[in-house]
């Protein structure tokens, strides 16, 4: 037999195994942090961020409200929402494809509600609160565009939308990936949250342009019918 051959056969065997690795760690990484603010409601008061925070602002009712519908209803739109970009899910189960969507789009509107609020009494003053605001107001306007694309069926424009409505929810993660090397470079806990403020979503946003411009892209959208209300 032709040794030449050899390669045709494991390069795409390679390929599929790096992609399924992939989307693994991606699924995984979104379940996981989706559910980690389960910790908030089984902690004490000042647990994680709220830690940082002052006594009055944590015996705030409306800081408190918003606080928790930010994680809860964020960690649920994080979870739920990397399903929409599984093809397989898709075309063969629309409408849970369609279920999963509107899951999606009702928990973004009330976490990236209360994140807006939140956003300006952010550990790090001014240069933290600007870049949460910036990412809550960013996060609900392409959400609300890619609701707005796929009601009058404009595919492609609802999958790019999309694609950077979860590329700012998805800095739930990266936030967490960032802040314990910034932490340990800079040493100093609030200077490296008011750097993740910027840094958890604005390379997101970076990628997803990419992505968008692949030609392959285009080519994997799907058809209105699996996706239309």
């Amino acid at each position: 037999m032709d040794s030449r051959a050899t390669p045709l056969h494991v390069e795409p065997r390679v390929s599929t195994m790096t992609r399924k690795a992939r989307w693994f760690l991606f699924g995984f990484l979104c379940v996981a942090v989706g559910l980690y603010p389960i910790s908030y409601f089984l902690a004490g008061s000042t647990f994680g961020i709220r830690g940082s925070k002052d006594e009055a602002l944590l015996m705030d009712v409306v800081w408190n409200a918003a606080f928790y519908v930010h994680i809860g209803m964020g960690g649920l739109a994080l979870a739920v929402g990397w399903t929409q970009f599984v093809a397989r899910l898709r075309g063969k189960y629309p409408r849970a494809h369609r279920l999963l969507g509107a899951v999606y789009v009702g928990a973004v509107f009330l976490s990236g509600l209360a994140a807006v609020y939140i956003g300006f009494f952010a550990t790090g003053g001014i240069v933290a609160a600007s870049g949460f605001v910036s990412l809550g107001v960013i996060w609900l306007a392409t959400t609300a565009r890619a609701w707005w694309f796929i009601r009058n069926r404009r595919v492609e424009e609802h999958r790019l939308m999309m694609t950077y409505s979860f590329a700012a929810c998805f800095a739930a993660v990266t936030l967490r990936l960032w802040m314990p090397v910034l932490v340990h470079s800079l040493g100093d806990f609030v200077t490296a949250y008011r750097i993740v403020a910027w840094l958890c979503w604005v390379p997101n946003l970076g990628v997803a342009y990419l992505m968008s411009r692949r030609p392959s892209y285009s080519r994997s959208t799907v058809s209105p019918r699996s996706v239309s209300t």
